[in-house]
């Protein structure tokens, strides 16, 4: 059986028939999707040959985390995390957010921007008696979990704790660790607000506010939510904020939340220029399951990230592909938290070597070393690719990033 690619990928073998059809990979959604008409993305779009990063200039930080003012018991769980030299945004933002100043971060994903606020923070934190003192909010409820799980290990035996707040799980363990008192507040906008106005979270005593990824946080219409809970927070406080850019929407809510604001920016050029992108012809559903089956049995697709278009067809194609001798994970919003947390960390600590996604249960997630990024069903919109096809890549590592599009006649 023939297969053809255009753009930098190479050809490959065919494997065996996927037995039920499906119907092309190009067209609308079916009748179960509501929302907005799919733009139609000409195929070009979804071709680059990657920039070559021998050009780029390698950054050499000012400083290595000793240099830092941290206390003993915090540089003993940076150096257990295995970190010695800071990242680019590590490096400039720790002393200004140590100086106490309000930061704007322009800074990619996956550029250790979470260490970058939480390592100061908890510094200060050290010894304050008023709690919470610090709410970080995140656009997902696995972005969240993440900072969650970075903070749990910088704040190792320091006596700090965290809350986490998020939907989409039992509000009940979150009022008790609520009435706990911890430290530091981490959620998502719309269960923070929810609690807000019941009054089982009080924003009196907060010194320290993080946005981070709020260019995706309004992309998914959390303005309003953000400006309630900010509203209900002190004027004096320390403001963070963390953005891949800066957009008209970004920049009201720094007039609105920053005072004097220190720029931050170690954005390099845009993470799809690094990504290898090909486009790959299939006929039907049938075929690019083929298609895609015998691309998995390539050693060097050793991560790999797909993306579906609907809930339903994300579970059966990972059923499919773990059936086909390619073991797999589902994510997506029929899954529950807890099932959710399970699938992504079996994808990060490579007991699985393919993890299948929607847009919506993807968003905001840190998964290191992504070897390829395939799209399985073309993206809504343009600005999903992107945000697609920068899970990989990422950290200097070479990217390639697929898409099936339907046979040119």
């Amino acid at each position: 059986m023939s297969f053809k690619t255009h753009g930098s990928g190479r050809p490959q073998r065919s494997a065996s028939s996927f037995r039920r059809g499906g119907r092309p990979s190009g067209g609308r959604s079916g009748g179960r999707n509501k929302g907005p008409a799919k733009q139609y993305i000409h195929p070009s779009k979804f071709i680059n040959k990657a920039a070559v990063r021998e050009d780029e200039v390698a950054y050499v930080p000012k400083n290595v985390f000793d240099d830092f003012p941290f206390g003993a018991e915090l540089r003993a769980n940076i150096r257990a995390k295995g970190y010695k030299n800071p990242s680019p945004i590590q490096d400039q933002a720790i002393p200004e957010i140590i100086a106490g100043k309000d930061v704007i971060g322009l800074a990619n994903t996956g550029t250790g921007k979470t260490a970058a606020f939480l390592l100061p923070i908890i510094e200060r934190m050290s010894g304050i008696m008023l709690r919470p003192s610090v709410l970080i909010v995140a656009p997902t409820r696995e972005l969240a979990q993440q900072i969650d799980e970075e903070f749990r290990v910088f704040s190792r035996g320091l006596g700090l704790y965290s809350a986490l707040i998020v939907g989409g799980v039992n509000v009940d363990r979150q009022l008790r660790d609520l009435k706990r008192r911890p430290h530091f507040i981490i959620g998502t906008p719309g269960r923070l607000k929810d609690l807000i106005d019941k009054r089982h979270l009080q924003m009196k005593n907060m010194s320290t506010l993080v946005l981070d990824e709020a260019d995706r946080m309004l992309d998914m219409g959390f303005l309003p939510d953000i400006r309630a809970i900010v509203k209900e927070m002190p004027k004096e406080r320390q403001s963070l904020f963390f953005s891949a850019t800066i957009t008209p929407d970004i920049e009201a809510l720094v007039h609105d939340f920053l005072r004097d604001p220190v720029t931050i920016s170690v954005r390099t050029t845009e993470t799809s220029d690094h990504v290898e992108q090909s486009i790959i012809e299939a006929r039907d559903k049938t075929h690019k399951l083929e298609l895609l089956t015998d691309m998995l049995h390539q050693d060097d697709y050793s991560k790999v990230l797909v993306f579906g278009e609907t809930k339903f067809g994300v579970q059966r194609l990972s059923d499919h592909l773990s059936n086909s001798g390619h073991p797999s994970v589902a994510i997506h919003g029929n899954k529950n938290q807890s099932q959710r947390q399970k699938a992504l960390r079996q994808f990060k600590d490579e007991h699985v070597k393919v993890m299948v996604a929607t847009d919506v249960a993807a968003r905001g997630l840190d998964i290191p070393n992504v070897t390829h990024v395939i799209n399985f069903d073309t993206p809504q919109t343009y600005s999903d690719y992107v945000h697609r096809i920068g899970r990989t890549g990422r950290g200097g590592a070479r990217g390639r990033a697929h898409t099936f599009i339907d046979t040119q006649r």
